[in-house]
């Protein structure tokens, strides 16, 4: 209820309680018997502009995806309906589905004049689009009418990565929505038991006559639903609104709608602003890193040995659902950049302006927090993966959070065989916002350029500081938002378009971070220091052992990479109404009431390992256990990974070996031969470091820059004969 947590609620229930309306059976013989109908002439958008055009760009770039061929060998999936349903309804949920049903495929759901597919179940998605701007935005003009196509868009993406995750166990799977579709999908919501007939409308107990749809058909024998009753059209009682069997509190839903359109979710205006990030920054001597240093790229090019090398193809993609996502990130990745209108639409001088309306499209789209940023030159990488130059182009950073899914992560170990998929989640999401954000404003004569992790010209997390989204914690290379804490991943959209910037924040971290070890003690890889911050390329940091990590995460043979930090960061929770009353009191002062935090942060520890905080939740767990071998999934070959909390871990800082890669530790720009890393090397470069005191001592007193600091230069022999070290996964930069 609305005091308490939705800790007792299976995930695959979903945020809406649809399953205390009433059912009526005779529903399925009625729509059966309906006879079949046309398909549906794509209807053109009222009032089309830049902004609905860009959305139906992406939706025709997914349309023919989730329509392949299954893998040849089925996989092990159980023989249990319910466990095979729960794995279904769960993805969807996962994807922000707002609600999911199945029902049994019929003929007279298929278009007239289709040839039926050997599919006999339907898998309906719905989706609550988002709202509408105020009429003082500039943004109401390119939204207004167009919603409901934007929640088409992610309804669409979710059931092109259900039929692909399908696919990947074995099975026929295929995607639909109105325009791209064989089948009769507000027929078959209402045999799957989402909407109600009225009239000649569909109606949500829910949602309303606002929402989109799209379906999944398939031959993976699932649980089907029942159609509900005609007196369940409307499910807004006293139930819905306290959150009665832990779905989120109609009091949520209405807390949200009251927002203004450019705020998130969550009260980030609210938290102290400061003129500069909470750790040092020397913004002169921070390099310039070209890709081919970043350490997943080292991996790809063979620096950190073979097993690596190969294990990097595979690492966070080698489960079936996982896998689903792939294809759709993949597809996305040449849209990142494009063709510049000529000429610039009128109307956009006011960079508050301009800055207000491209905030509410990205919590429109599926932002989870937004700043903006000027970009610092050291933002910028170098050089791309091939040694070219890659230029200054825009001013402007426009950053975004993703949220990796609290509920999911409360099911999970955090290395087990869904972490890689809650990274893949966050990454196709953020390339579909700011692909489709930067497609709009490029139609309106400004250069913009999405930013993903598949393909980025700039470092992301100098940006998310500075845009005032987090601050910098003991995981390291890693900012925690003072709402969602570790558990986001970031896109970013580069412009020229004239924007009013944010301000870093300042919740308290530093503090927080330097009395709370749980992260380093529950890290499987020994990765993240025991110790005190140091200046690591002209940021103070508590370093991480970056290479590690980055070999454990790709070499991890129970899972999917790695995300523990997050899943036990104490910071990692739920404090919005659907939250439980405790968590978001103490959301709240610590936010607010930051002179008791040195009182505070010792009991705040002690509590959350006290309360269990970081143990795997059972009802949290939907996904099957699989892996994807030669192609084709089994049962995972070396086990799964079932870490709880390891309480007695600890290790004295003097004694951990922490490798350090300094920037004249980088491989050349430009060699697409492996640079093997030297360890004991990064051993010993430890005794390199600064304290923080004594570099801005020594900046004070006029000290030169390190020579540590000055990356390696491009080499002049390159051998063209080498492996190419671009992504074979996400194509060329």
């Amino acid at each position: 209820m609305l005091f308490f947590s939705r800790k007792n609620r299976p995930f695959e229930l979903g945020p809406y309680p649809l399953e205390r309306l009433r059912h009526n059976e005779k529903f399925l013989n009625i729509e059966s018997e309906r006879p079949k109908i046309s398909r549906p002439i794509p209807k053109e958008p009222i009032n089309p502009n830049t902004f609905s055009k860009a959305i139906a760009k992406y939706l025709e770039m997914f349309s023919d995806l989730g329509k392949v061929e299954p893998r040849p060998k089925k996989a092990p999936v159980p023989d249990d309906l319910a466990l095979r349903t729960k794995d279904i309804k769960g993805a969807g949920y996962f994807l922000d589905a707002a609600q999911i049903g199945i029902c049994n495929m019929v003929d007279n759901a298929w278009y007239k004049g289709v040839t039926p597919c050997n599919h006999t179940y339907a898998i309906v998605i719905a989706v609550r689009p988002g709202r509408t701007p105020e009429t003082n935005n500039l943004a109401y003009d390119w939204v207004n009418g167009h919603e409901i196509a934007s929640a088409e868009l992610r309804a669409f993406e979710i059931a092109v990565a259900l039929s692909e995750h399908v696919q990947w166990m074995g099975f026929n799977g295929t995607a639909h929505n109105h325009n791209n579709g064989d089948v009769d999908i507000n027929r078959l919501s209402v045999m799957a038991g989402l909407n109600v007939r009225d009239g000649e409308a569909l109606l949500n107990p829910f949602l309303g006559k606002s929402f989109a749809l799209a379906a999944v058909t398939t031959n993976y024998e699932l649980n089907v639903d029942k159609p509900l009753s005609a007196s369940s059209k409307n499910g807004r009682g006293i139930g819905y609104w306290l959150g009665m069997g832990s779905a989120v509190p109609g009091i949520e839903w209405g807390r949200r709608e009251k927002r203004a359109t450019h705020l998130s979710a969550y009260p980030l205006e609210t938290v102290k602003k400061v003129e500069r990030p909470t750790t040092i920054i020397l913004d002169d001597e921070v390099p310039q890193v070209p890709k081919r240093a970043e350490f997943f790229a080292r991996a790809e090019a063979g620096d950190l040995g073979e097993k690596s090398r190969v294990e990097r193809g595979r690492f966070a993609f080698k489960h079936p659902f996982a896998m689903s996502m792939v294809s759709l990130i993949k597809r996305m990745v040449p849209e990142q950049d494009g063709q510049v209108y000529k000429e610039k639409s009128i109307g956009y001088n006011d960079p508050g302006a301009n800055a207000k309306a491209l905030k509410s499209i990205s919590y429109l789209l599926g932002s989870e927090m937004t700043g903006i940023c000027e970009i610092p030159r050291y933002a910028w990488y170098s050089n791309r993966k091939d040694g070219s130059k890659i230029p200054y182009k825009h001013k402007y950073a426009v950053v975004m959070l993703v949220d990796q899914g609290y509920e999911t992560m409360e099911g999970a170990s955090g290395d087990d065989f869904i972490s890689g998929a809650q990274s893949m989640r966050a990454y196709m999401r953020g390339a579909e916002i700011a692909g489709v954000m930067a497609e709009h404003l490029r139609s309106n004569g400004f250069s913009s350029r999405a930013q993903t992790n598949a393909d980025s010209d700039v470092v992301h997390i100098p940006l998310v500081l500075w845009a005032g989204l987090g601050e910098l914690s003991r995981i390291g290379e890693l900012v925690l938002n003072p709402f969602i804490g570790p558990r986001l991943k970031t896109v970013v959209m580069t412009t020229n378009m004239p924007l009013e910037v944010d301000k870093p924040i300042d919740f308290g971290l530093q503090k927080f971070c330097s009395s709370c070890f749980k992260c380093a003690r529950e890290c499987p890889c020994n990765a993240i220091s025991w110790g005190d911050k140091i200046m690591f390329n002209g940021y103070e940091m508590w370093k991480p052992d970056v290479e590690r990590c980055t070999r454990y995460r790709l070499t991890n043979q129970k899972g999917l990479a790695c995300g523990r930090c997050m899943k036990t960061c104490p910071l990692n929770k739920v404090v919005t109404w659907e939250g439980p009353l405790m968590t978001r009191v103490a959301s709240w002062l610590g936010i607010n009431a930051r002179f008791l935090k040195p009182f505070i942060i010792p009991i705040a520890v002690w509590l959350d390992d006290w309360l269990g905080h970081g143990i795997r939740n059972p009802l949290k767990k939907w996904w099957l256990d699989l892996e994807i071998v030669d192609g084709n999934a089994v049962h995972p070959t070396k086990g799964v990974n079932e870490r709880d909390l390891n309480l007695s871990h600890k290790i004295d800082p003097e004694k951990q070996k922490m490798a350090y890669y300094h920037a004249n530790d980088m491989p050349p720009p430009n060699t697409k031969v492996p640079i093997l890393v030297d360890r004991n090397k990064a051993l010993k470069a430890k005794e390199l470091v600064e304290t923080p005191a004594e570099a801005l001592l020594r900046t004070a007193s006029g000290g030169k820059k390190p020579e540590h600091y000055i990356p390696t230069p491009p080499t002049k022999d390159i051998d063209s004969s080498a492996k190419d070290t671009e992504s074979s996964w996400w194509g060329k930069n």
